[in-house]
């Protein structure tokens, strides 16, 4: 019997991972998975949100398995799967939506931004696209999520969920308490360090994405953005010195020193030696991970057998968690016998 809590966490196969997916969730992988029972989701469904070449997210697929397999994700001791195989996810969405509010949802900060850049194609999956995180999460008693900063606003969604269901069916869902490393620290683009790195940059040399060579990790750097005020002088001032800060919220994310240590570290450090080391450490962090990833990424047959072994125990708890939302609200239960 397991008595570790229950953990879920998943990474969206859209475009090229980056150094954000590194920090928040691949470089905790062995921490939580020692920690608590985990289940590490690819969520392709939420991929789909906006238009994609199918062979192209087949293929970021297969990379995000590879990705959590090279970050220390044991299929013996975790559940590694990918959503859409597991239509449980689709049947709970559908459940939740009753239970959810166009005016919440409309009022979610992500879909604002999403609608700006799409305007003209804002379909209703990205207006629902929180509830459907709600499922991921609820549908396996997840205890602990792991995520970041920018998903606060979804993790108190779920959560009125939660009490909005539980109060009228009793105690069915459990709420998710989010693990808070150091998620409060943001990854912001290298060229304008007031809004987040983002694989969907039109100019990539604002981002570090997890592939990346060494050459292009040091020239993203060097070119990074700093500031003109206090030239040399290397402390954490997100409104006055935004990209040093951002550089420090890398390394301090990269090697969970403190943003005060690193500040008295770099005292004396010129801005040119400071990104050097900055462009150093993610070499390094990165190339681990790359070769990692490049064995798992070449053997598609066992990346094939850790899906589908996951779909199938993801599948086994899901449905004891149908079962008991059905039963709560009165719909048949004829597939399900607990």
């Amino acid at each position: 019997m397991n008595l570790k809590k229950i953990l879920f966490t998943a990474i969206q196969p859209t475009g090229s991972m980056t150094l954000g997916n590194y920090t928040s969730i691949l470089s905790n992988v062995k921490k939580v998975q020692n920690d608590y029972f985990c289940l590490f989701c690819v969520a392709d469904l939420h991929a789909i949100t906006v238009r994609n070449n199918p062979n192209e997210l087949k293929k970021t697929t297969l990379d995000a398995l590879a990705f959590y397999l090279a970050s220390g994700a044991n299929p013996n001791k975790s559940i590694i799967f990918v959503q859409s195989s597991v239509y449980e996810h689709v049947y709970l969405n559908w459940v939740l939506n009753c239970y959810s509010y166009v005016g919440e949802l409309s009022r979610m900060i992500q879909f604002k931004e999403k609608s700006l850049q799409n305007k003209n194609s804002i379909n209703s999956g990205l207006l629902n696209y929180p509830i459907l995180m709600a499922s991921d999460v609820l549908l396996y008693k997840t205890n602990k999520i792991l995520v970041g900063e920018d998903q606060k606003q979804h993790l108190e969604f779920i959560k009125k969920i939660v009490y909005r269901f539980n109060s009228l069916y009793g105690d069915v869902f459990t709420a998710p308490i989010a693990i808070d490393f150091l998620s409060k620290l943001k990854i912001m683009s290298l060229l304008n360090p007031n809004k987040k790195m983002s694989k969907s940059d039109i100019n990539r040399k604002s981002t570090i994405f997890l592939l990346d060579n060494q050459d292009s990790i040091f020239k993203k750097i060097k070119n990074s953005v700093t500031d003109s005020e206090d030239p040399g002088l290397i402390i954490y001032d997100k409104f006055n010195k935004s990209g040093i800060s951002n550089l420090l919220n890398i390394v301090s994310l990269l090697t969970k020193v403190k943003i005060k240590d690193l500040e008295i570290k770099y005292k004396n450090v010129n801005y040119k030696k400071f990104k050097e080391e900055v462009a150093e450490i993610i070499s390094e962090k990165l190339f681990c991970l790359q070769k990692k990833f490049f064995d798992f990424r070449k053997n598609e047959d066992y990346l094939y057998e850790v899906a589908i072994s996951g779909a199938e125990k993801a599948k086994m708890k899901a449905q004891k968690t149908i079962f008991l939302v059905n039963k709560s609200i009165g719909l048949f239960n004829y597939y399900y016998n607990y």
